[in-house]
């Protein structure tokens, strides 16, 4: 029977296949990092405003009607 030497994850050997990976997993950290900044910054910009529900005990549970209490855009 014949050894399959022909077997790799990502068509890379050795050394440069796992460089190619981390540099990859470090690249996607970085991306989500600034996504969780700007997340974070837009969040201090626009902060969310519960004062818009007036009174909590007239909202219906699936009611088209809600959305003129919540998701309204702040006043500068």
């Amino acid at each position: 029977m014949a050894e399959n030497t022909k077997r790799s994850v990502f068509g890379f050997h050795g050394v440069f296949g796992i460089l190619i990976s981390i540099v990859g997993l470090i690249v996607l950290l970085v991306v989500l990092m600034l996504m969780a900044i700007v997340a974070q910054r837009n969040a201090v910009e626009n902060p969310y405003d519960p004062s818009v529900i007036r009174d909590v005990n007239n909202l219906k549970m699936n009611s088209v009607e809600n959305w003129n209490y919540s998701f309204q855009k702040k006043d500068k």
